[in-house]
């Protein structure tokens, strides 16, 4: 969350190794944040009341944490100008206690019992349909704060959130994200969490880690033969008939859960290869 930002740096020349470079006056608002701790608060009855339902299905934006560009720790991010059409596949934390009452990217009051969120490009604030793809669940949230800064994690979640998608006990789960218009019901309960509901066939969604996309085969076949023995994991070429010509994709797994794709992205990055993205197929 990068309200923690205020309380950890006391300062703006303080660890200068999270180099920010913000259009905003004063202190910063960013910084780096680890992962929120597995354990759990007891859950209150109800969520508190949500921000202010967008208006004709889209907020303003922030005044705050909407800069043309910043960096953490010597990574430079780039906030998206609409949230339009954003669709993302990858790993959610979630955070909470640690950062409970501080201020976030927007300067609102985080709030853990909130349906709430932090991301590191979309614009603020955002409404966003989050999918745990483990077990069918969703969410509907407000992203109103920047992070996570782990290069894996797509998403922060609230307590909240993640309290709804299952996520609080195992800490982290592979999810879908999708820009929405707006709050599509009152806030809910939290201590009666929904039926996960079967994934389409019975089955559990695929996902991937994709590395490259080539127009040749042999390209991409030149690829895989060569990082099958580098990082001791099958890797697959995918034929991707959406495009016309087809494109030939370079992916590892299935993957089986985080742990699982924590590793294959240390693999990888033991090889020089530090871009990557969750794809499902």
């Amino acid at each position: 969350m990068m309200s923690s930002t205020v309380r950890r740096l006391a300062g703006c020349g303080r660890m200068a190794a999270l180099s920010f470079v913000v259009l905003l006056s004063g202190c910063s608002y960013f910084g780096a944040r680890e992962i929120a701790p597995v354990s759990a608060p007891a859950p209150v009855p109800l969520v508190k009341q949500q921000a202010p339902a967008a208006r004709n299905g889209a907020e303003p934006l922030s005044r705050y944490g909407n800069p043309e560009f910043y960096e953490v720790m010597g990574v430079r991010y780039v906030p998206l100008k609409s949230a339009e059409g954003y669709v993302e596949r990858g790993i959610a934390s979630w955070y909470g206690p640690d950062f409970h009452g501080e201020l976030t990217s927007t300067r609102e009051t985080y709030d853990m019992y909130q349906m709430t969120a932090a991301h590191k490009t979309l614009p603020l604030p955002t409404w966003v349909e989050v999918t745990n793809l483990e077990n069918g669940r969703k969410v509907r949230l407000r992203v109103n704060d920047r992070g996570p800064f782990k290069d894996e994690r797509i998403i922060d979640l609230s307590y909240a959130a993640a309290l709804k998608l299952d996520v609080v006990r195992n800490g982290t789960a592979r999810v879908e994200v999708r820009a929405v218009q707006g709050p599509a019901a009152p806030p809910v309960r939290m201590a009666a969490a929904p039926a996960a509901p079967a994934a389409a066939g019975g089955q559990a969604l695929a996902m991937y880690l994709q590395v490259a996309a080539f127009g040749a085969r042999e390209n991409a076949d030149r690829m895989r033969q060569q990082l099958e023995p580098a990082l001791g994991a099958p890797v697959r070429v995918f034929e991707d008939t959406a495009h016309a010509p087809p494109l030939y994709k370079v992916q590892l797994g299935p993957i089986r859960d985080v742990t699982h794709a924590d590793q294959l992205v240390t693999a990888l990055g033991n090889v020089g290869i530090a871009k990557h993205h969750f794809v499902n197929h």
